[in-house]
């Protein structure tokens, strides 16, 4: 295996990509990064200091000051640090910001990996291989809705539904980075396959490339 393989893994919410790049991180013994708590680490940090979240210039030297430690928070995976991040990622400087962060994250020494929306087609267009992982959008609601139903709160299946179409919908048609497949990206549809089927799939590709 290339000491300096760099993955891209993307793909929609509920899709299994997180779970799916921190295997394979461990596998390939490559650095990690789950792009998506980026934003939210801004937004947490912003609030702990109690700065105006609307205000440009300060989100974007926030963003500018991140470090990975700064992801630690379990804080970051709950609601209301995604609606913070929602918030700061308006800002054009936030977002130049922290995808120097993730290119730089990516030149490491020893090879990365990075999970995302827009890795392969944004931030590392020239990755040595790019996997889109997606399911449909029943599958992925029952998914979420048994993960935090597990997690002691009462959520409707048909609410989580909406609520994942419409975010498909934002992320598939915003203007700035657009979920997409890359041109060159494996597509692999996790509906009807479980954790270990996923993981032997992906490990399949890479293997392949790099052979």
């Amino acid at each position: 295996m290339s000491s300096s393989l760099l993955i891209a893994i993307d793909g929609p919410a509920a899709a299994g990509k997180g779970t799916l790049a921190k295997r394979l991180a461990v596998h390939y013994d490559l650095h990690y990064l789950d792009t998506g708590l980026l934003y939210r680490a801004v937004g947490r940090k912003a609030q702990a200091e109690s700065l105006d979240l609307d205000d440009p210039d300060q989100m974007t030297t926030i963003a500018r000051a991140l470090d990975t430690s700064d992801l630690d928070e379990a804080s970051l995976r709950g609601r209301e640090a995604g609606e913070l991040a929602s918030r700061v990622a308006a800002h054009p400087g936030v977002r130049a910001a922290l995808n120097a962060f993730q290119r730089d994250f990516a030149r490491q020494a020893g090879g990365a990996l990075l999970d995302g929306r827009d890795i392969g087609t944004v931030i590392c267009p020239d990755a040595d291989v790019k996997i889109f992982v997606t399911a449909s959008a029943e599958v992925r609601a029952r998914r979420r809705t048994d993960e935090l139903n597990a997690k002691g709160r009462t959520v409707i299946y048909e609410k989580i539904l909406e609520e994942v179409r419409q975010r498909d919908d934002r992320d598939s048609n915003r203007a700035v980075a657009p979920l997409k497949p890359a041109d060159d990206a494996h597509l692999l549809d996790t509906s009807e396959l479980d954790i270990e089927s996923v993981f032997r799939e992906a490990c399949r590709l890479i293997d392949a490339r790099e052979a």
